[in-house]
């Protein structure tokens, strides 16, 4: 795969890390398996039911996150990874909201420079079961792709994905699948249960290659800065949290990236840092303000 190719995945990608994120924890090599014996059949509808908990502690909010290269090895033809994302996570009653939009500036060893806009929206039901999600990418300004669709779940986590963009195309989705809101939720239960490892399987929309295996590790739980803190975020527990992505139809033994990060229990991500083998690109916080709450 070219550079330009790989970056231009990665930066979609980043998208579903914003619905994690957080700082790096120095952990474990990450256990693989086989995500259709990670879980029982019944699986799914146990971690949604479980999620519900996970989702009562929720802080609907808008946050700013800086973006830029943390470090790329000798071999890397990025030299460097500069800008911002803004994140959005809102509670629409029946469902789940997200939005990402974000600008990353991408630095090549030659000297060639390439700048990326990505706007990323989702609908998620609270059941776990539907989700919506349309993606739209600029390189240098002029439009690369746009990815739209919606996909819905049985209560064991097989599943359809209809895309509309950038063509026409159903997707047959595994079972034990969830769909990203859900998965946080889940990664958020497992951390209050002390629960070390999740292995599932996620559908994103964020690309039209499909589904990915995340296996995920957690830390022991830390208490979130008290000196300074912002309020949204003092005093909150948190959790280091290191997860790897194996996209479905890849035979590689080596995931796709990894992303460590530390996630709070209101699901705020404080920073996060994604390493995509050859470079690593860092998420520091820089704002984080409440969204109206619901009503609902």
């Amino acid at each position: 795969m070219d550079v330009a190719l790989q970056n231009r995945r990665s930066a979609a990608r980043l998208a579903l890390c914003a619905t994690f994120g957080a700082f790096l924890v120095s952990l474990t090599a990450l256990p693989v398996t086989g995500a259709a014996q990670a879980a029982p059949a019944n699986a799914a509808g146990a971690a949604v039911g479980a999620a519900a908990g996970a989702a009562a502690n929720i802080l609907p909010h808008r946050a700013v996150y800086k973006m830029s290269l943390l470090s790329a090895r000798n071999s890397s033809k990025v030299s460097d990874v500069r800008g911002r994302m803004l994140f959005e996570w809102a509670d629409a009653c029946d469902g789940w909201t997200t939005e990402q939009r974000f600008q990353l500036r991408f630095v090549y060893a030659e000297g060639d420079e390439m700048a990326m806009t990505t706007n990323y929206t989702t609908w998620e039901a609270k059941d776990g079961q539907r989700y919506r999600f349309n993606v739209r990418k600029l390189i240098n300004g002029e439009e690369d792709e746009e990815v739209r669709g919606d996909a819905r779940l049985a209560k064991d986590g097989t599943g359809t994905a209809a895309f509309s963009k950038p063509e026409p195309q159903d997707m047959e989705l595994p079972p034990n699948t969830m769909f990203p809101t859900a998965h946080t939720l889940a990664v958020l239960d497992h951390a209050g249960a002390g629960e070390t490892f999740f292995n599932r399987v996620v559908f994103d929309g964020a690309d039209s290659e499909g589904a990915t295996e995340v296996s995920t590790v957690i830390g022991a739980a830390i208490q979130a800065k008290e000196d300074g803190a912002d309020p949204l975020l003092k005093g909150k527990k948190a959790w280091p949290v290191r997860m790897a992505f194996f996209p479905l139809k890849s035979d590689s033994a080596q995931p796709e990236y990894e992303m460590s990060l530390r996630l709070l229990q209101n699901g705020v991500a404080e920073s996060m840092q994604i390493d995509y083998g050859d470079f690593t690109v860092n998420a520091i916080l820089e704002k984080v303000e409440a969204l109206p709450k619901s009503g609902c």
